[in-house]
């Protein structure tokens, strides 16, 4: 494959740019969460970590949404057109990294308790809020897809039921990054623990549906 080719192939929405656009990101947060690490590298390097990886999960969030199709469907069995599955879960896990945008642009910039309140765990609450909503939904749209609740020789039914773990570790993360009046982070260890758990989870998430190296089309 030629550079041009390549890159190509790199900016098109794929299932395997989306996947590695979400591995690389959770990658990232992964490493901006590693037990101790920050306390090492000090805060501003996790910040740092995270604000990039964030960039890259908003970029393989709009490939998802870009590739989830139509917004609706109509349906015999009800009146009008029915919002799909596929595109409401990619829609509201775009929405979630747009917030995490926020958030750990915030949380660079932020040097107030305010702006650790409204600017860093407000966004970053909607945005793991958005993320379990995507996650249920993702389960809704599977089984409406297959028929089936639970699959376990399917890697897309272990991606679905990973991604889910990892909405719940973010959305722990979130309680316990919740900064008081006083400034104080309510519990640091499950904010830390949460997001590493979380990334780990997104990471092998797309890993198990990363398509082969030679099928870059899909």
């Amino acid at each position: 494959m030629s550079p041009h080719e390549r890159g190509h192939a790199l900016l098109t929405p794929t299932l395997r740019t989306q996947c590695w656009g979400f591995m690389v990101g959770s990658a990232l947060f992964a490493l901006g969460s590693a037990p101790g690490l920050a306390h090492l590298a000090g805060a501003g390097f996790a910040n740092g970590c995270y604000f990039v990886g964030a960039w890259f999960f908003t970029g393989a969030g709009f490939i998802q949404l870009v590739r989830s199709g139509t917004v609706a469907e109509l349906r015999s069995s009800a009146p009008g057109s029915v919002i799909r599955a596929e595109w409401l879960g990619a829609a509201t896990q775009s929405v979630g990294t747009i917030l995490f945008n926020v958030s750990t642009t915030g949380a660079l910039l932020a040097h107030t308790i305010w702006g650790d309140r409204h600017l860093v765990w407000t966004p970053d609450a909607g945005g793991s809020i958005a993320f379990l909503i995507s996650g249920a939904v993702a389960f809704a749209g599977y089984t409406r897809a297959t028929g089936r609740r639970w699959d376990a020789g399917d890697r897309n039914w272990w991606s679905v039921l990973i991604n889910w773990i990892g909405c719940v570790a973010f959305g722990v993360s979130a309680v316990g990054a919740f900064v008081t009046t006083g400034g104080v982070t309510a519990d640091a260890v499950a904010a830390t623990s949460g997001t590493f758990v979380g990334a780990i989870c997104f990471f092998l998430a797309s890993l198990v549906v990363l398509p082969e190296r030679h099928n870059v089309s899909r």
